[in-house]
């Protein structure tokens, strides 16, 4: 992967690329959402637009390809899959013939797309009572703020054991242009992880709902599997204390 940062943001080589995942934003985003301009988190696409049925592309993944220590989350073009992206590689997850389907390529393009860059993190001990993802997002943000992370939006990492995951990959039928929360869940293939080992990305914002979280909590997860066989969106999580969580180590 080459040299390795030591702080949070971009490394100066790949500047240009993430200049253009900002200006794709930008044409993307809903009217009256400014687009993030938090060079440490960087988002493309929203929500509340794909919720009004807008599906398109606003970005690619190709613009990635070469950024060193990337980790990013989202939604695939016309609502055709999950993107996960942990350490620069791919583990999108898409539906083919009702079955998932794992693409490790950056040959995807992204109606919303959730980025960061981050090459040293800081491990906590998640403790064994966070049965819910609610309490685990009460959690993160206190162990956050004690950090200094303050109101600006962060990534943050869950790697370990889990009581239980349910997920879902999204395959939606374009004929259908009353989108909700409940049918894109239902949409495509879900499933639920039992005693499992994972790796999960997540972003946590207080002023991002309907941007890159949804508008009833302020957290947005993907995932995969140990084996990187099963991978997708997580719907709730119940954590059992064999689970480590990471939060950058140094962060701008």
């Amino acid at each position: 992967m080459g040299s390795r940062q030591t702080s949070v943001g971009f490394n100066t080589s790949h500047f240009m690329k993430y200049l253009l995942l900002v200006f794709a934003g930008l044409t993307g985003v809903f009217a009256g959402c400014e687009q993030q301009t938090n060079t440490s988190v960087v988002y493309s696409g929203a929500l509340m637009s794909i919720m009004g049925g807008d599906l398109k592309a606003t970005t690619s993944l190709k613009d990635l390809e070469d950024i060193q220590n990337l980790y990013a989350l989202g939604a695939a073009e016309d609502l055709k899959g999950e993107i996960q992206i942990f350490d620069g590689k791919p583990v999108n997850s898409f539906v083919k013939n009702h079955k998932l389907e794992i693409d490790t390529s950056f040959d995807r393009r992204a109606a919303l797309l959730v980025s960061t860059q981050v090459s040293e993190w800081e491990k906590i001990q998640i403790p064994e009572d966070l049965d819910t993802k609610e309490a685990f997002e009460k959690f993160v943000a206190t162990v956050a703020k004690k950090r200094g992370f303050g109101e600006q939006p962060f990534p943050f990492r869950i790697k370990g054991g889990v009581k239980s995951l349910d997920w879902h990959v999204i395959d939606w039928d374009g004929s259908d242009k009353v989108h909700t929360h409940q049918k894109h869940q239902e949409s495509g293939v879900k499933g639920t992880l039992e005693n499992d080992q994972v790796e999960i990305i997540g972003f946590y914002s207080e002023n991002h709902q309907g941007v890159f979280t949804h508008h009833s909590n302020f957290i947005h997860m993907h995932f995969k599997t140990e084996n990187a066989t099963i991978a997708g969106h997580v719907d709730d999580l119940k954590l059992n204390g064999k689970a480590i969580l990471l939060l950058p180590k140094s962060y701008k």
